[in-house]
């Protein structure tokens, strides 16, 4: 099992980023690392994910909750768990608090203990790519709403 936690700050309102959070359809759009999402349904997506490292993760998202102020999804696939997002108001932006907790599944798992150096390497690749590329998605929104 893997628990990651990372905490940014977005210069946007909570609203601004859940609304893009929670459209899954358009993550490849400005998340590098996401590189297809299919829609399954109103509360379903899968999801192939592809950081740093050779492997392309297969995933289905559901989502739990899209409600202000805590997001979540459920994961099954090459990873079985959930990630949660929570949005808070701060300092003109809003303080995102992310929690994933998964389970390796797939023709990697018999290899997750040994690899979870370089597996908790390749996460923070991806959500380092995913935060620059939600704030550059949230700062292109802002100038779009502008008069």
């Amino acid at each position: 099992m893997f628990l990651f936690e990372e905490e940014w700050w977005l210069p946007a309102p909570p609203e601004a980023v859940r609304d893009v959070l929670v459209d899954l359809e358009h993550y490849p759009e400005w998340w590098p690392q996401i590189r297809a999402v299919a829609s399954l349904g109103a509360d379903d997506a899968r999801v192939l994910c592809r950081s740093t490292l050779p492997y392309t993760l297969d995933l289905v998202m559901h989502a739990v909750s899209r409600e202000l102020p805590l997001l979540e999804v459920e994961l099954a696939g090459h990873l079985s768990g959930w990630v949660r997002w929570r949005l808070d108001a701060v300092d003109g932006g809003t303080r995102l608090h992310l929690t994933q907790q998964v389970t390796v599944h797939g023709p990697v798992a018999p290899f997750a203990a040994v690899l979870r150096p370089l597996a908790s390497w390749n996460h923070r690749r991806m959500m380092a790519g995913g935060r620059a590329g939600l704030r550059r998605r949230l700062a292109a929104e802002a100038v779009g709403r502008q008069p």
